[in-house]
């Protein structure tokens, strides 16, 4: 327990002080993100990953020697984790574009919502893990609903149109609209201003309302994937964190071309489809079979790298067809 005690305290401190100094140091000052600058932050972010992931491989039998995991599983289970979440996170991307859009919020304001809404989805998530890690333990057949969940999330997301964005019948939204006055105009990056006495949020805290409420949304979908491959805490609570901290990056990096994209969220609907089989899989082919059988990680890990790879690819290339068809000679030859 004392080991543990640390672990965790040691990974909340480490987080702490990047947020710190993500805030207090390199963005103390509002401007707008390059896509250069936003690109080695990305890196920065998953080369943190990737060295977390290595000291779990290379230390995780020392620091937690009574887990149910070998070194090689508990590091197999974070990076197959991290992929996950990374990947269903991108799709947070999309309706973050809308959301700024929207409201036309400046470029140099929208790296701060995004600080703070990440800060708040992490300790939304972090609830959310020790609610749903509890509960397994406690009640097995909650294994049932998630997987169940995932699958039909998977084909629903998979048979939807396109995302429309309706801030206005957010009812997190209406609810404080009628508690607290909201300006009609930005001020600078603040959230709250004062007009003619009286304290107005800003249209910049609204969009942190909606970017809050939009996270706990993908949240329900995401948080439960990982517990197909882990019921760990410390590994889905870890795995989890990564991800986000290096959702803000790859916001700029990726923001602007989301629209080439086209077949994104097909192939993340194929992952939510499949996790949510590997969640019920063991416990059915007990009932069916006689004996209980479990995709292995490794295997899990392949088929959601493959399938987030063939859907970019594809997406690039059908991009890349229509820029040819779209440019002045670059049509079919008839």
């Amino acid at each position: 327990m004392d080991t543990m005690f640390w672990l965790w305290g040691g990974f909340l401190v480490f987080v702490c002080a990047m947020l710190a100094l993500d805030l207090g140091v390199f963005h103390r000052s509002a401007h707008e993100v390059s896509v250069k600058e936003a690109a080695i932050w990305s890196v920065v972010w998953i080369s943190l990953a990737l060295i977390f992931n290595l000291l779990i491989y290379l230390f995780w039998h020392i620091l937690v020697p009574n887990s149910a995991y070998s070194s090689s599983d508990a590091a197999l289970a974070f990076l197959t984790g991290y992929l996950i979440e990374k990947a269903l996170s991108v799709d947070n991307i999309f309706v973050f574009v809308l959301i700024f859009s929207y409201f036309a919020v400046p470029s140099k304001y929208q790296h701060r919502v995004l600080f703070w809404g990440i800060l708040g989805a992490l300790l939304m998530r972090g609830a959310m893990i020790f609610a749903g890690t509890a509960l397994i333990k406690q009640f097995h057949w909650i294994i049932w609903i998630f997987g169940a969940f995932l699958i039909f999330t998977g084909i629903k997301m998979a048979t939807s149109g396109e995302e429309k964005l309706e801030p206005e019948k957010n009812p997190v939204v209406r609810l404080f609209r009628r508690f607290m006055p909201v300006s009609d105009s930005y001020d600078g990056q603040k959230f709250f201003t004062r007009k003619n006495g009286v304290v107005m949020a800003t249209p910049l805290f609204l969009v942190l309302i909606i970017v809050e409420t939009t996270d706990l949304i993908f949240a329900v979908d995401s948080i439960p994937a990982i517990f197909a491959v882990t019921q760990d805490a410390f590994i889905i609570f870890t795995s989890n964190v990564f991800a986000i901290l290096g959702l803000r990056a790859l916001y700029f990096v990726l923001g602007g071309v989301m629209d080439k994209f086209h077949y994104l969220k097909l192939g993340l609907s194929v992952v939510l489809a499949f996790v949510g089989v590997k969640m019920l899989l063991p416990d059915a082919s007990q009932l069916l079979l006689g004996y209980s059988y479990k995709i292995p990680t490794a295997i899990s890990l392949g088929v959601v790298a493959g399938v987030i790879t063939i859907a970019v690819i594809a997406s690039l290339v059908r991009a890349n067809r229509l820029e040819q068809t779209a440019t002045p000679g670059g049509g079919k030859i008839h």
